[in-house]
């Protein structure tokens, strides 16, 4: 369905600043699959721009605090073809389970989406979900 008001509206990408750079990166790229477009900086302001697959982007910002504050965001969903297998690989790389892959019924009037979906927290708390529309 396309945005009447902004023409060409899409999301893009989502900022986050991580602790431990690496191990985001390498979770992200490693565990994800997600691709680097480009990156920029060094130390507590190293940038990556992290292609999810499909245009859309997250980017990392090194130099994050111990502790972050809530409400940044409430969690990012990424599509899933296969949301049970992306939830294994993010918990196999160390990714806190949240909520298990469970099937949905979206909607609470006469437009119901059935969905698969599972949340796991990566390592800086970040909630992620993985979302898959059934037919």
């Amino acid at each position: 369905m396309a945005n009447e008001r902004i023409q060409g509206c899409g999301f893009h990408h989502l900022a986050l600043r991580v602790r431990d750079f690496d191990r985001s990166f390498a979770f992200y790229t490693q565990t994800l699959g997600f691709k680097l477009r480009t990156s920029w900086g060094e130390g507590d302001k190293h940038v990556a721009l992290l292609d999810i697959g499909d245009g859309g982007c997250i980017e990392l910002f090194a130099g994050g605090a111990e502790t972050q504050p809530e409400g940044l965001f409430w969690h990012v969903a990424f599509k899933a073809a296969d949301v049970d297998a992306a939830f294994a690989a993010a918990r196999a790389a160390g990714a806190e389970e949240h909520i298990a892959p469970k099937d949905v019924l979206l909607g609470d009037g006469d437009v119901k989406i059935p969905a698969r979906i599972a949340f796991v927290r990566g390592f800086d708390g970040e909630l992620l979900e993985f979302f898959c529309e059934k037919e």
